[in-house]
């Protein structure tokens, strides 16, 4: 769901805020479900950026006694817990999928939250390193339309094929599950054309790395002019 003008604009000068006088950057990197991600993320980690991945910043805010997780169980119901009383991911997942209006009312009640956590962390990398280079993973940024707030993207990309045989090995699923799962994603290559960066990630980690080395050194260039 592509966020409204209003919202990304209260994001950016909220950011912007964060980083005056400061000479950081701010890349978002994203790609598909199972491109593959995290796994560069930390290659980026190694040569020197800070890695905020809103996957964990989901996890965080639904945290039990958070506003989200008041917001989330109030609506969805004391079904989508575990035992411990955390919310179970995966139901629900299970119930959004397929429902956009009650996806979209989740993601009401999460993203503003997500988005403030990673507002305070880029502030807290900056007072910490005025030349910081953050690297935010974001899977579902150019869905979202959030592309723009950031100086640069770059894609992980793997092939389709490549994304459904990972799914199937990691989450244990069919194929035909899996092939279910990536057809409600946008294509992979469509989001090529949103991307300052490609780094291919369907084969070699090798290859990877040294489209990734030659990424970060392309970024400390600029920075630089």
């Amino acid at each position: 769901m592509k966020k409204p003008d209003h919202i990304k604009k209260s994001i950016h000068a909220a950011l912007e805020d964060v980083r005056k006088g400061s000479e950081s950057v701010l890349i978002a990197l994203t790609g598909g479900i199972a491109t593959g991600k995290s796994t560069v993320a930390e290659m980026f980690r190694a040569l020197g950026a800070v890695i905020i991945d809103f996957d964990i910043l989901a996890r965080r805010v639904v945290e039990p006694g958070s506003k989200s997780y008041e917001l989330i169980t109030g609506f969805f119901g004391k079904e989508i817990l575990n035992p411990d009383m955390t919310i179970n991911r995966k139901r629900l997942s299970g119930i959004v999928f397929n429902d956009h209006s009650k996806r979209e009312k989740l993601e009401s009640f999460t993203h503003p939250y997500i988005w403030d956590e990673f507002i305070t962390l880029t502030g807290d990398a900056i007072s910490s390193d005025k030349k910081a280079i953050i690297l935010a993973v974001i899977p579902l940024l150019i869905e979202g339309g959030m592309q723009d707030i950031f100086s640069r993207v770059i894609l992980v990309y793997s092939s389709p094929e490549t994304q459904v045989s990972r799914l199937m090995e990691r989450d244990g699923i069919s194929k035909e599950m899996a092939y279910k799962i990536l057809s409600a994603q946008m294509p992979i290559d469509q989001k090529i054309n949103h991307a300052d960066f490609v780094i291919n990630n369907d084969g070699s980690i090798d290859v990877a790395a040294k489209e990734a080395h030659q990424v970060w050194k392309e970024l400390k260039q600029s920075q630089d002019t």
